[in-house]
């Protein structure tokens, strides 16, 4: 088994692959990778099960400095890269001339630089080392959400399942009223956050030291370049490459929403007689350890360790029984999660469930 998730991580690339297949196929095919997503993997992921195995604390020492589980994710990074600039050639060429192959190559598109590329920005962006950081904010720029870097690690991280939290959804609230509101107020709450850390320093927020500029600033500059640099090629404006940069932009961090309300929905930490809020741990984020839709998305599923130990490399995320768990994988969540009867039907039962062992509190064991 150690070995098949060493091999598994590399799954990733799968998507990329059948982006390139489906626009040289043409057609309807530019959604071969939607059905491979929405319909492959679930079906995959149900045969094949749950993996509920952990790795003794003497293993994950070791397995945690082990350079492939790194190397994985520094080579997306650069794979990402390279796919955009195909994928901007790709829609330079003309090729995509109907609506409905638009919207499947787009939204094809956002599915690998949102749902792996912001998973693996997601991972790099809680490490220490610099360049691990670097590339996750290389990452995050290519969809326009730099300001996940500063709200997620400093804001999501300490108010998760609090009111406080603009990425924690609400009981009975909808997706599409939790996405105005996380992705307005995320943006809005990291510019506070930035801003109170630079007059901490005695600095002013109209600085360069100022991250919030530059995260706003680059992701356009970027698109700017690089629309320049194939339309000087082709000796005409391309004006595909920034209606594809912005919308598939705009695919990968509602991709993104849309697993924030699946991990967090009506979650909230009780407070203690102090009057804070108590200490994150395992119960206070929904847990989903599918087998083969983890090895996709890095293990971000086993969320409930994540957010216990923020730190923690994804390789070595533990699967906690008494977390609330999640009857299928991300790939069906996110589907369910569009159609808010469904959804509420699906989880608040669970939801329920949850709040009774919030005030039950259990050993952790595991």
């Amino acid at each position: 088994m150690r070995i098949l998730k060493k091999i598994g991580f590399f799954t990733a690339f799968i998507l990329p692959a059948l982006v390139l297949a489906g626009f040289y196929l043409g057609g309807w095919w530019n959604f071969l990778t939607l059905g491979f997503v929405f319909v492959i993997i679930t079906l995959i992921d149900h045969l094949a099960g749950l993996d509920e195995e952990n790795v003794t604390e003497q293993e994950a020492k070791v397995i945690s400095e082990a350079l492939y589980y790194r190397f994985v994710t520094y080579l997306w990074t650069y794979f990402q890269f390279a796919f955009l600039i195909w994928a901007f050639y790709a829609v330079s060429t003309g090729a995509l001339i109907t609506i409905y192959e638009w919207a499947g190559f787009v939204i094809s598109a956002g599915l690998v630089t949102g749902g792996i590329g912001i998973t693996v920005a997601h991972e790099l962006g809680h490490k220490k080392s610099k360049l691990e950081r670097f590339y996750s904010k290389a990452l995050l720029m290519t969809v326009c959400y730099m300001h996940f870097y500063i709200e997620h690690n400093r804001g999501h991280h300490v108010h998760v399942a609090t009111p406080e939290d603009p990425a924690t959804a609400r009981k009975n609230e909808d997706f599409y009223s939790f996405w105005f509101r996380s992705v307005c107020m995320g943006y809005i709450h990291a510019w506070k956050l930035e801003t109170m850390r630079l007059r901490q320093k005695g600095i002013s927020w109209f600085a360069l030291r100022n991250e919030m500029i530059s995260f706003t600033i680059l992701p356009i500059l970027f698109c700017v370049l690089i629309t320049l640099a194939f339309s000087l090629y082709q000796t005409h404006f391309v004006w595909q490459i920034p209606v594809f940069f912005f919308a598939q932009s705009y695919i990968a961090f509602t991709l993104l929403e849309l697993v924030n309300y699946v991990e967090h929905y009506g979650i909230v930490r009780k407070l203690t007689s102090a009057g804070n809020y108590e200490r994150v741990n395992p119960l206070h984020s929904w847990n989903a350890s599918h087998l083969i839709s983890n090895f996709f998305l890095f293990q971000l599923q086993r969320h409930s360790d994540h957010h216990a130990n923020a730190i923690k490399r994804y390789q070595v995320l533990n699967h906690y029984d008494q977390s609330p768990q999640l009857p299928f994988g991300y790939p069906t969540m996110v589907l369910l999660a569009l159609i808010p009867p469904l959804w509420f039907a699906t989880m608040n039962p669970r939801l329920e469930s949850w709040s009774e062992k919030v005030y039950n509190p259990t050993t952790w064991a595991r």
